[in-house]
Order: structure tokens, then C-alpha cells, then sequence
């Protein structure tokens, strides 16, 4: 399956349905309310026209982003999306109708209504038909088998026999296709009868490997009561991949709080809830991420060049320096920094910088102090790699380290790394791994909070460190 091929079809035709509800709205206003009978012979020149044609579908599409609408196109229930397309059709025209319609010159006060109620229900209808036929289409396919959703059952006894049993029978299918099971200790009890039906894929520690070579998108915990201690394991080690986790509702009093009751047909799962925040405030800090880089790229684009030529010129070298660093679920990407080093600054391996690193160039050293050598990154902003505000990404040896005395480190790959944090704001440039877990404490406290509020915040204090020149 292809998440990003299906949530295209569902965003053109939301997009083309938006269009197509005001073109049919404006002709219905044309005609049947101003009675402009030859208005089409003007169309070209009408502003209204085209402002409603392309701005308006795009509004209506960034609305659908920011609810999840485009986030697991596979997951959808036809009941849900019918009530929330009703319900954003009808506040989104709302907001249309007293920005744009409100103050046309009309003869009766019931042409108001009557428009209101022709704009709400092409939109509506027009809308909610395409995206029914497609979620019909899908869930006839999962339904059928034909596709689904690579799941891995960890437990190998009772529990785990009896999951497998009632989930592969029942008549229609969920979106359960099982690629294996791994066990957690030597007492296989039902393996057998397992492997009879799957492939035994390995053990526990064999878990993050087996989720990542066999692109699993679902995790089943089946244990037995003597095997809860593992769940605590299970959660922190698939931390870094974007799976889904579900647990037999035995499992529930462990994690009270912390999941959402799922019906799986005849089986009930409990799905645990892994994500940071509400997605549509995710989807609201991407789209401010998006913009903000722009704004930067475009408007300060002088002051790249400016920066360029001195670091350049200021010492023997690249302009650039880029560097591994581990991103959101701990995917490795290359970060991009003016270089503030002298060439082979690392010829002995790697290594923090202090307060009096010898390694820093002249000019280097006002860059770091002004953060301005992280200026490049709102590239990797731009593409999806980094955040605005996030957890300062790290490199893999220094993560490793700090995973030695503070596991619960792993918890800051949930979050997008970023340009700033409110690690870095109140306690800068850590020299040794003792400082980075100091920091830490900040970084998480803001992964539990984190708001588009929160995010400004910290930009506002960061624009004071850059032009006080504060930066440890």
C-alpha cells in the first residue's frame, strides 16, 4: 500500500470538488439570484470568479490537512469521515458566507438562505461522494484481503494463539495480514501451532530488525501474565519506528490512561497512543514551519551570500559543513551549518565543542555566538528533515552515550529535531554528555507541551540571543 499515491486521490479530489461547488454556486448566484442571464460573457474579467475558482479549493484543502484528513488515507472509517465532512462543510461555509456573501446587494433577505443552502450542499455532496467511493474501495479491498496492514504478533503462547485465531477467521477481513510472531523466552508453549500458520521471525531483542526488514506497520502484544515486565521493554525499544501498537485488553490496568479502546470485529485491541499531540496541531506546525523558512530563505537571502563570502574568505575551506544527525525516529539525515571549525577539526575522532575549543575559526566563533551558523538548516526545514522548534538533533555516538544514562532520551525522537529548543535557549551548547542530559530535562519538558504558542516563544527568545550575541 501506498499512503502518499492514496492521500493524493483524496486531496485532488477534494480540491477539484471545492472548485467545482463555487463554479456551480457562482453560475447558480449569477442566474438565479442577480438574474444575469449572458453573465459568462464577462467571466473573464470578474475577480470574484477566479479568487473562488483557486483560492477558496485551497483553502478548503489546508483545512483538510490540518484535521488529519491526509494522514493514513487506509485508516479511515466511512462513518466518521461522513460526520466530520458534514460538519467541516458546514462551518467552512459558514465562514464563506460572512466573508464573501454577507454584504451582496440582494432583493430579499431569503436569497441569503437560499444561497447558504446551495453553496453547503454542493460542497457538501460534492465532497463527501468522491471520498465515500474511495474509502468504499478500500475497505472492500482490506475486507477481501487484497491489502492490509503488515502485522506482527509478539507472544508465541495461549494469548497469542488465540488473537491469531480470531482475528485470521473471521469471515470478512480487518486489515490484519500477519508476516510472523517472535517469542519472548524459552516457554513457547502454542510455537508450534504458531509456525504451522506464520513464520517464527526471532526473539525479543530481534524486534526493532524484524519491524524495520519486513516494513511492519502494526505490532500485536499477546502475553501471558507472567510476561507483562516485557511490555515496558517492548514500548522503549520501538520508540524510533512508526508503527501502530495494540495489547489484549488484559494488558489495559498496566497502561491506564495512556490508550484508546479499537474493535478489531470479533477481537477488541486496545491501541496504544503514540502521538506527541493532536494532529492537527502537528499538521499547524508544519504548515508554519513551511512558511517561516520561506520567509527566511527569501528575505535574508542577502545575508546567506554576505555570510558565504566571510567564512569563505575568513579561513581555508568549505562554506558548508554538513553532518549525520538522527531525526524524527531516529532516521538519519544530513544536517547543513556554516562551518565555524578549521578543516579536519575531527581528525581524532568526534568531539564537543567547549568554551575555548581551539577548533573554532576567528569568525566561527561569532557565528556560534549569535547562532547564525545554524542559518543553513531552514533548508533541511523546508524538506521535511528538522522543525523550527525542536529537540536539538544529535549525532549517533553522542546519542548512544546519553542512551547509557538516560534512556528515556529516545523519547525526543517522537519530535521533529529543530533549528532551536528550549533546551538550547536556557542552557546552549553542551561540552561533554553530562550537560546534554541537563539539557534534556528542557527538551522533554517541551516534547509534553509542545504548542504552536510554546514554538513562538521560544523564536522570540532565540531572535534575542542571535542579536545579543548571548549563545553559549
Amino acid at each position: 500500500m501506498n499512503d502518499t499515491k492514496q492521500a493524493i486521490k483524496y486531496f485532488i479530489c477534494d480540491f477539484f470538488a471545492a472548485m467545482l461547488a463555487w463554479v456551480l454556486f457562482f453560475s447558480y448566484r449569477k442566474i438565479y439570484i442577480e438574474h444575469e442571464w449572458e453573465w459568462y460573457e464577462h467571466l473573464f474579467a470578474n475577480k470574484r470568479f477566479y479568487i473562488g475558482s483557486v483560492f477558496i479549493p485551497v483553502c478548503w484543502v489546508v483545512v483538510y490537512y490540518l484535521q488529519g484528513t491526509y494522514h493514513e488515507p487506509y485508516r479511515r472509517s466511512r462513518l466518521i469521515e461522513f460526520v466530520q465532512t458534514f460538519y467541516t462543510s458546514l462551518l467552512g461555509v459558514l465562514i464563506l458566507f460572512f466573508v464573501l456573501l454577507l454584504d451582496d446587494n440582494i432583493q430579499s433577505y431569503k436569497n441569503y438562505y437560499k444561497s447558504f443552502g446551495v453553496l453547503f450542499s454542493l460542497q457538501f455532496l460534492l465532497t463527501a461522494i468522491p471520498r465515500f467511493i474511495l474509502s468504499s474501495r478500500t475497505n472492500h479491498k482490506i475486507q477481501k484481503r487484497k491489502i492490509g496492514f503488515k502485522t506482527l504478533i509478539i507472544g508465541s503462547n495461549e494469548n497469542a494463539w488465540n488473537i491469531f485465531n480470531e482475528i485470521q477467521n473471521l469471515k470478512e477481513g480487518n486489515g490484519n495480514l500477519f508476516t510472523g510472531f517472535i517469542h519472548i523466552d524459552g516457554r513457547n508453549g502454542f510455537s508450534e501451532k504458531l509456525m504451522q500458520k506464520v513464520p517464527h521471525l526471532g526473539e525479543l531483542s530481534d524486534l526493532v530488525r524484524v519491524i524495520k526488514e519486513r516494513n511492519i506497520n502494526e505490532v500485536i502484544i499477546a502475553l501471558e501474565s507472567s510476561e507483562h515486565n516485557y511490555i515496558q521493554k517492548i514500548l522503549n525499544d520501538t520508540i524510533d519506528v512508526d508503527i501502530r501498537i495494540k495489547l489484549i485488553p488484559g494488558v489495559y490496568d498496566i497502561l491506564a490512561g495512556s490508550v484508546k479502546f479499537t474493535s478489531v470485529i470479533q477481537a477488541p485491541l486496545i491501541e496504544l497512543n503514540r502521538e506527541i499531540a493532536p494532529r492537527w496541531q502537528i499538521n499547524a506546525k508544519r504548515i508554519f514551519d513551511v512558511l517561516f523558512s520561506l520567509f527566511v530563505l527569501i528575505t535574508f537571502s542577502w545575508l546567506y551570500i554576505v555570510l558565504a563570502v566571510i567564512v569563505k574568505l575568513s579561513s581555508k575551506g568549505p562554506v558548508f559543513f554538513s553532518q549525520e544527525r538522527l531525526g524524527l525516529h531516529g532516521k538519519p539525515f544530513k544536517i547543513i551549518k556554516y562551518r565555524s571549525m578549521f578543516i579536519d577539526a575531527e581528525r581524532h575522532g568526534p568531539a564537543l565543542s567547549s568554551k575555548n575549543d581551539p577548533r573554532i575559526t576567528p569568525f566561527g566563533l561569532l557565528l556560534r555566538k549569535t547562532r547564525l551558523d545554524e542559518f543553513p538548516q531552514f533548508f533541511n526545514v523546508l524538506i521535511g528533515q528538522m522543525s523550527i522548534v525542536g529537540p536539538r538533533p544529535e549525532r549517533k555516538f553522542f546519542a548512544d552515550k546519553i542512551v547509557e544514562k538516560a534512556p528515556h532520551y529516545k523519547h525526543l525522537h517522537r519530535v521533529r529535531p529543530g533549528i532551536t529548543s528550549w533546551g538550547q535557549v536556557k542552557f546552549g551548547y553542551a561540552e561533554n554528555v553530562d550537560e546534554m542530559i541537563q539539557r534534556l530535562k528542557y527538551d522533554l519538558l517541551y516534547a509534553e507541551n509542545m504548542s504552536l504558542l510554546v514554538d513562538i516563544k521560544i523564536i522570540i527568545y532565540t531572535v534575542l540571543i542571535v542579536f545579543q550575541g548571548r549563545g553559549k
